[in-house]
């Protein structure tokens, strides 16, 4: 599942290959988006930038535009040596743009877009990210005051919330809540300032783990269980041994998932 840490990933294994590289092929697809990119006139131009924000991926380059893709659920970013044959089927490739050495792939993103610079910034949605986890340098206490905002929701979701930080997803959701003991449903107002940078230093270190090659780890133990809770329904907990519990929720219904006795509801 693409998360803060997938699209650094994907950005760290494309932009030694794409930047500073021309484009000699490129093609998409209107089967995988909703407005078909016009993927032909990028070629002969030049990658000047691969940069990952939050759960965004941007390629820019020396006309003034960017592609913009957003993975969603079910997207993917694949790098190939030059007629090397692909992984997926090419009729859930969305955008293909090969240079001299290599083609890049983007299968079944949520959006895909060619824009210029202009158009990127006026992005309200962008520029209204939060603090982005994966940044070595990210600022927590913007963060915290973003949190802030939102006092009145419950922390499961809010922190799925990118305007308040850029990175995590449905995984990171459930076990850096974990890591913190803090039940899913505890409204941010319940919680000290002290106790939400806690959590929020706890997510940056464990986001910041994952930015290497591999599956992601969140749990580091010798027996091969990677999570502490996400995806172990009714398993027992690491702990305690309590049955690990999972529910729906916020309006979009994201699964998430808990141990009822190491993260008790707040005290009133």
């Amino acid at each position: 599942m693409p998360e803060g840490d997938t699209l650094y990933r994907v950005a760290a294994a494309v932009r030694p290959v794409l930047a500073g590289r021309r484009v000699k092929a490129a093609s998409s697809s209107d089967r995988t988006t909703v407005d078909p990119i016009d993927a032909a006139s990028l070629v002969g131009h030049v990658v000047t930038e691969v940069d990952a924000r939050g759960k965004h991926l941007m390629l820019s380059f020396d006309d003034e535009r960017v592609v913009h893709i957003h993975l969603g659920m079910d997207g993917s970013v694949h790098v190939y040596p030059l007629g090397e044959p692909w992984r997926k089927k090419p009729s859930s490739a969305a955008l293909a743009l090969s240079t001299d050495e290599h083609t890049i792939v983007c299968f079944s993103p949520k959006l895909l877009e060619l824009v210029t610079v202009t158009h990127l910034r006026r992005n309200g949605y962008l520029q209204r990210l939060g603090p982005d986890l994966m940044r070595e340098d990210v600022d927590l206490g913007s963060a915290l005051a973003r949190m802030r905002v939102h006092n009145a929701a419950p922390i499961g979701e809010a922190v799925m919330n990118q305007t308040i930080a850029a990175g995590i997803g449905n995984v990171y959701k459930s076990e850096t809540l974990f890591a913190a003991r803090i039940n899913p449903w505890t409204r941010i107002g319940e919680l000290s300032d002290e106790r939400l940078l806690d959590y929020l230093r706890e997510s940056h270190r464990l986001m910041r783990i994952n930015r290497g090659p591999g599956r992601r780890v969140t749990r580091f133990r010798d027996d091969g269980g990677r999570h502490w809770v996400y995806g172990r329904t009714g398993q027992p907990c690491y702990v305690c041994g309590a049955p690990i519990t999972v529910r729906r929720q916020g309006d979009a219904g994201r699964t998430t998932f808990w141990c009822a006795k190491c993260q008790p509801p707040a005290q009133a």
